[in-house]
This record gives structure tokens, C-alpha cells and sequence, in this order.
């Protein structure tokens, strides 16, 4: 096996790798072998992104994500299509097979990380791989240690990845050759058969969704900005949504775009870089991102490039899903400790497909347990394979792919910090108005930042509210710069008793969900839902 030149030796023989018993960690940006950023004149010049391509697979692939039933987690796991069971010895042989593809390759490449910005709830993770931009991409999403650090680092999680290598479904127990399966118990998590780069990040994800509960703490699928006086907002949502767009707002700083942690001294980032959708991405709506696109040291995931190095971050030919992996210090505006105290404000963002919710709405406190158990958006184009146009969809707690343990878990634990801290709650619509998808248009996103801020800022206190009939949420009459008639989806059809015939349907559809998933639930929650 060769090793490529680079600071500090990893003995990988405890992890069942020893072809020669060393190899070496941390890649650097060194390892970047294309550039596609084009100077003035046309030709391409040093220093742009790397751009790479996935291959067959664009999206996670959440039918091929396994737990292991083991004795030491089994009983707080929550069972079902989310975590399928894999037993204990089909892992055993699995891993064997994985680790013995990564001690034949040529080259390995490991990464020594941190995930969790909180010293007293980050975890030390390990990513083991052959692939350099598989590797890039790991240093860039989680944090760097300093070099004291990674001395004597002793891996707390650890991911061995072979998108090269297919699993076995007769004799693995897998659904197809695609496997994600993650062991509670040893923290070990195999990746194979798929190049997409975004199951290393999610895989760490759910592993802290499982421990940070443990120790007290709310983890969180949300982003999460601060303004300077220290009032910190935080944005739940699936992908798509606008996570990162909404919190990369340069009058806030921001402290993460994705994965985040509610603990004793307030919200911390688990990550170091941030995952931006690229799909018509704007330079005048989404200007840092933008930015952070075409900087070097940045990855872009299946973006189309032509033998100019031209970007077009219109075309979709590939997938929707396109990406961009990059340091969250890449944003001008980054908090560097990637941490701040508690949230004043706490958004579920929504992608409303049927063109029914307003562009706002203040929940009370059973209403935001309500919502956030419901999960409701739109599965938008690309996100996961198979997923070619808006769907609407319940993903609980805006986090059901990531969640080992039950929802309640993590309703119980926003239910004891909004009590605790008295943050106020908004349902933000992202998705459609004037009509469903396919004859309404997509809220502007002008006047979505323009109702953020207004409610972040305290504008909203003093304004007038109406009470929803069916949904019961809150809806202001009115916010400074937006226009009236955005506030009452309503009156942007054109058929309004056509409105009312759809609105009802999802009513009915969130009272279907909740009853199905959560009858067990106090019956304080269930009447916080509609009324239909």
C-alpha cells in the first residue's frame, strides 16, 4: 500500500486494516485536481472549485439505511422503515468485507474530525476512505482539530467507506448493494455501494441524534444564525426548505446551515462546513453562497461544467440536487466559535406545495410541539432518488431520515427548552402561493427575508393577528414592506372557494398523519392541530 506524504501517522490495525500497519490523516486542499472557475478572459484559471460527479447516484438513499440490533441500544431504538434491523453478525461479515477492499487499495486517506462545536459534547470521528474527494469532503464538513489535538486522537465514531464496493442482499440482509448501517453500540458506520458524498455527513448526524439526547441535549436538523446584539434564531427544515439560504443572511452572523445542538449554554453547529443546494442559485438573492460556490476549496456536486470551465448552475439535466460543499468560515459573515447562547426565535420552515399555509404564522406552545412532530413540507426535486417533482410529505420532527430514537424523544426536549428559555415559534411558508405547484408560483423570496426579519427583530410584537379558522395558528394583518395580500394565501387564488376545498384536504391530511404516528400523545397536542 502506498501512503500519500502528509502530517501525522495513523496505525489503522485496530480498525482491521493492516496491509503495512500505517497510513496518514488529514488531507488538505492539496488533494484538489480540477479547477473550473474561468478568469475574464475565458480560460480557466487556478485557485476555482472542484467539481465532481456522483455518479449514479444523486441523493441519499434512505431505504438502504440500517441499524444494528445489539443488545447494548435495541431497546431505545425506534424500530420500523426508518431504522431497519440488520442483524449483529451480518454486520460483522459486512464490515470484514469492507475493511478488507480498504487494505487493498493503493491509497488510503483519513480523516481526523470533530463534530460538535461544544468541547463537552463533541465527538472524535474518524472517516476512513480511498476516495480523495470523499475525503475533502469530510474535512470540509466536519471541524478541524488543531495540531495538539490530534495528537494521540482517539476516534469516537468511526465511518469506513467503500462506494466502490457493493453489498450482498442474500447474504448481507441489505435491500440492494447500496448499504448506510450504522452499529449504536461500537459507533461504527460502513458506507458502500453509492458515491454520494452527503450519507458521511448524515451518518454522523444520526449518530449524534442518538448520543446527544443521552447527555441532555436537543439535537436539531435546522440552521442558525445570531444578530450582534446576540439574539440567536434557529431554522428547522428539511432540505430545500431554505435552511441555508434564509440563514445566510448577511445582517445576521451565521453559525451553521444544517446540523445543529440545543445544549445548557445555548446552540452549537455540529458541523464546519455547510451543504448548499445550487439549483438557480442567485447572486442578488443568495449572495454569500453564491460567493462560497466559486471559491477555491469548495466542492460542487454533479454541477454542470462545459471544457471552458463554465458553471451553469441552471441545469438540471443531471439532478436538482446539485451542491456545494464548503468551510462555513467561506461565508463572509461566519461566527467562527460556531456557537451562541439561546434561541429568541425558533422557525419551522415549510415548502407548502399546495399553496395553502401564509407566508407566516405564530404557534403557541402546543401548536410548535404539533408542528414540529407533523413535519410537514415538500419533498422537493432531487433530494432522494426517485423524487422528480415537489411531493407533500410528513417527515417528523423535520428530521425522520436522521432519528434513531422515537419522535417523542425529541418533541419532549423543544417542549422543556421553549419552556425554559420562552422563545417564540413561527411556521414559515417557502413553498407556494397563488395555487398549488403547477399553477401558483413560489413565494418570493424577497418578501419571505423581509417577514424574518421583521418577526426576528421584534417588528411583529405590536402588529395585529388573526386567528387561522381551520389551522389555528396566528397569521399578522400585517408586516412593514410586504404586501398585504401575500398574508392571506386565501385572496391570492383566483378561485377562493377552490381554496377552501384544498385547504381543508390538508387539514385532513395533518389530522390523518397525527392520529396514525402519534395517538399515544397527550390530548393537549392533538387539539393543537386543525379543526376539521
Amino acid at each position: 500500500m502506498t501512503t500519500t506524504e502528509l502530517p501525522g501517522r495513523v496505525d489503522l490495525s485496530e480498525h482491521g486494516i493492516d496491509p503495512s500497519g500505517r497510513t496518514y490523516r488529514n488531507p488538505t486542499t492539496s488533494l484538489l485536481y480540477t479547477h473550473a472557475l474561468v478568469r475574464g478572459d475565458g480560460r480557466l484559471a487556478e485557485g476555482g472549485p472542484l467539481v465532481v460527479d456522483t455518479g449514479r447516484y444523486t441523493g441519499r438513499s434512505p431505504k438502504d439505511k440500517f441499524l444494528v440490533d445489539e443488545p447494548t441500544s435495541s431497546a431505545r431504538i425506534w424500530w420500523g422503515d426508518v431504522n431497519q434491523k440488520l442483524a449483529e453478525a451480518r454486520f460483522d461479515g459486512l464490515r470484514d468485507r469492507v475493511a478488507s477492499r480498504l487494505a487493498a487499495a493503493e491509497t488510503l486517506y483519513v480523516v481526523d474530525a470533530w463534530a460538535g462545536a461544544d468541547s463537552a459534547h463533541r465527538i472524535a470521528v474518524r472517516v476512513v476512505t480511498a476516495h480523495p474527494y470523499h475525503a475533502l469532503f469530510a474535512r470540509t464538513m466536519f471541524i478541524d482539530p488543531t495540531a495538539d489535538e490530534l495528537t494521540g486522537f482517539a476516534p469516537q465514531a468511526l465511518v469506513l467507506h467503500t462506494p466502490d464496493l457493493e453489498a450482498d442482499p442474500d447474504e448481507d440482509g441489505t435491500r440492494s448493494g447500496t448499504a448506510i448501517v450504522l452499529h449504536p453500540g461500537r459507533t461504527e458506520l460502513l458506507v458502500l455501494g453509492t458515491f454520494y458524498a452527503g450519507e458521511i455527513k448524515k451518518s454522523i448526524f444520526t449518530v449524534m441524534n442518538d448520543r446527544l439526547p443521552l447527555e441532555g441535549v436537543f439535537p436539531m436538523h435546522c440552521s442558525a444564525n445570531v444578530s450582534d446584539d446576540g439574539d440567536v434564531a434557529i431554522f428547522f427544515g428539511l432540505s430545500g426548505t431554505g435552511k441555508t439560504t434564509l440563514s445566510a443572511d448577511p445582517e445576521r452572523l451565521l453559525i451553521g446551515d444544517d446540523e445543529h445542538g440545543w445544549g445548557a449554554n445555548g446552540v452549537f453547529n455540529i458541523e464546519g462546513g455547510c451543504y448548499a443546494k445550487t439549483i438557480h442559485l442567485s447572486p442578488v438573492a443568495e449572495p454569500e453562497i453564491y460567493r462560497a460556490t466559486n471559491t477555491y476549496g469548495t466542492i460542487l456536486e454533479n454541477v454542470t461544467v462545459d471544457e471552458l470551465g463554465h458553471l451553469d448552475l441552471d441545469d438540471s439535466s443531471k439532478t436538482e440536487n446539485t451542491r456545494a460543499a464548503y468551510k462555513l468560515e467561506q461565508i463572509g459573515n461566519a461566527l467562527p466559535a460556531k456557537q451562541a447562547g439561546h434561541p429568541r426565535s425558533v422557525i419551522l420552515l415549510t415548502a407548502d406545495a399546495f399553496g395553502i399555509l401564509p407566508p407566516i404564522a405564530r404557534l403557541s406552545r402546543d401548536q410548535a410541539l404539533y408542528y414540529f412532530l407533523s413535519g410537514f413540507t415538500a419533498k422537493l426535486a432531487g433530494t432522494e432518488i426517485g423524487v422528480t417533482e415537489p411531493q407533500p410529505t410528513f417527515s417528523t420532527c423535520f428530521a425522520q431520515p436522521f432519528l434513531p430514537q422515537p419522535p417523542a424523544v425529541y418533541a419532549r426536549m423543544l417542549g422543556e427548552k421553549l419552556d425554559e428559555h420562552g422563545s417564540t415559534v413561527w411556521l414559515v411558508n417557502t413553498g407556494w402561493t397563488g395555487g398549488p405547484f403547477g399553477e401558483g408560483q413560489r413565494m418570493p423570496i424577497e418578501a419571505t427575508r423581509t417577514i424574518l426579519r421583521a418577526a426576528l427583530c421584534g417588528e411583529l410584537d405590536d402588529v395585529r393577528f388573526r386567528s387561522d379558522d381551520l389551522f389555528g395558528f396566528e397569521v399578522p394583518l400585517g408586516v412593514p414592506g410586504v404586501e398585504g395580500a401575500l398574508l392571506d394565501p386565501r385572496g391570492t387564488w383566483r378561485d377562493r372557494e377552490q381554496y377552501d376545498v384544498k385547504a381543508r384536504e390538508l387539514a385532513e391530511l395533518f389530522v390523518e398523519n397525527f392520529s396514525k404516528r402519534f395517538g399515544d400523545v397527550d390530548e393537549r397536542l392533538r387539539a393543537a392541530g386543525p379543526t376539521v
